[in-house]
């Protein structure tokens, strides 16, 4: 940068130019300094004392190497008075110190102003004050750091659904790596166990401008069922419009599987696998609803080993419990999917047969009896099975129809048992 034998800018006298050339260094937001061939402060702009903390009446006849400090780096100090004596100019940053002693961090450019002889005649610094921006950026690395390193899935995405980002996290829980799924949409994921319902009322929540949580079967990338804790955040800008969706997925799929085998525990025998008594009654009461609601009857059976007692003292407990698993698998082999076997106590059991008439029951009850008649036990010989079977009606309760069904229990033991009767 050169001097010129004139002050004037073009179209303005020297005063004018001189004039708004100050206004122009008075009104910069930017720090300018300039100093002279000496390197002592001949002039300081407002902005730069409002950096620095200094007056300009302070600062002037200073040396900048007043603003330096414990912090300042020593090689960037060297570098710059390397490249001033033999460039003129340099560009670099620091830790330099405002008046109260508190650090900051300065980017600056300082640049030679010559005459026209090429003599340097003053050194003009800009200046800014890049700490703040310098620790948002920091903190900008950190927090997508934090965010990749998460366990927890988290992806990003825009207002039409499509994936922008997606961390390490995601990958672990999904099996996805994030550039397999950046540019799809989440729908990658879908197991079909949420019916269109869930996606509705999903919706409503996100363009309503509100958090969605809720407990989501997803689909890892293996085919196998992940379960997981699911939270779906709108983001919005400033105009109040939303411009992405943060999702994070937390894989509760152990916890479920937890649960679901506690549930089996409280609600299944262990003897056989099939219903406890617990089960079977929340079970009746699932099935006589919907009789009701469909307005088509169920049935019931009742079975019981016949002499069991017998065979319990002549062969031990574990035999019985043998006799026991037996029957169970008799029960299931005999039934249908849909039917729901229950150990109801001790020997005896109940078949719970929905949408179910009296006839087809009598069926199923039948091959059940010849089935376990028809079975050698290894140290036991034969043992049969006395059925009960009752349909249910308009007006029945758990309670009605469970009386009946012993009622013909009860009929074909007195019979003669290894029979079948219905109401």
């Amino acid at each position: 940068m050169t001097s010129s034998s004139t002050t004037s800018l073009p179209g303005l006298s020297a005063d004018d130019s001189l004039l708004l050339l100050r206004a122009s260094a008075e009104l910069s937001f930017s720090s300018l300094l300039i100093t002279g061939p000496d390197h002592r402060i001949i002039y300081a702009n407002p902005a730069f004392c409002r950096m620095t903390g200094y007056s300009e009446d302070e600062l002037a006849g200073q040396n900048p190497a007043m603003l330096q400090g414990p912090l300042t780096e020593q090689s960037v100090i060297d570098k710059m008075r390397n490249a001033l004596d033999k460039r003129g100019s340099f560009t670099g940053s620091t830790i330099n110190y405002r008046k109260n002693g508190r650090p900051y961090l300065v980017e600056w450019t300082i640049s030679p102003v010559r005459d026209d002889h090429g003599q340097v005649r003053y050194f003009l610094s800009i200046q800014k004050d890049i700490t703040q921006l310098q620790a948002e950026q920091s903190t900008g690395n950190l927090f997508a750091k934090a965010i990749d390193a998460a366990y927890d899935g988290i992806f990003i995405t825009n207002q039409d659904g499509v994936i922008e980002f997606a961390n390490q996290g995601f990958e672990i829980i999904t099996g996805y790596a994030p550039n397999e799924v950046v540019g799809s949409k989440p729908s990658i994921l879908k197991s079909g166990k949420h019916d269109k319902t869930f996606y509705k009322g999903l919706w409503r929540h996100l363009n309503a401008g509100l958090p969605f949580r809720a407990m989501v079967t997803n689909r890892h990338k293996n085919g196998d069922e992940i379960h997981c804790q699911q939270t779906i955040t709108p983001v919005k800008n400033a105009e109040g419009r939303i411009t992405h969706f943060i999702s994070i997925i937390k894989d509760m799929t152990d916890r479920v599987f937890e649960e679901l085998k506690l549930r089996e525990q409280a609600s299944h025998d262990p003897l056989t696998g099939l219903l406890n008594r617990r089960g079977g009654e929340i079970e009746l009461d699932v099935t006589l609803m919907q009789a009701l609601e469909k307005e088509s009857p169920f049935s019931v059976l009742m079975a019981d080993i016949d002499d069991f007692k017998a065979v319990n003292d002549t062969y031990g407990h574990a035999t019985g419990d043998d006799v026991i698993r037996i029957v169970a698998d008799i029960l299931m082999d005999e039934t249908r999917k849909t039917d729901k076997c229950v150990r109801w106590g001790g020997e005896e059991f109940i078949v719970l047969l929905p949408f179910c008439d009296r006839s087809k029951a009598m069926e199923i009850a039948g091959n059940i009896r010849t089935a376990m008649a028809g079975t050698d036990i290894p140290d036991v010989g034969r043992v049969t099975l006395s059925v009960g079977v009752a349909e249910s009606g308009p007006d029945d309760t758990p309670a009605s129809i469970l009386e009946r069904v012993d009622q013909q229990l009860y009929s074909a033991k007195n019979k003669g048992k290894n029979r079948v009767v219905a109401d």
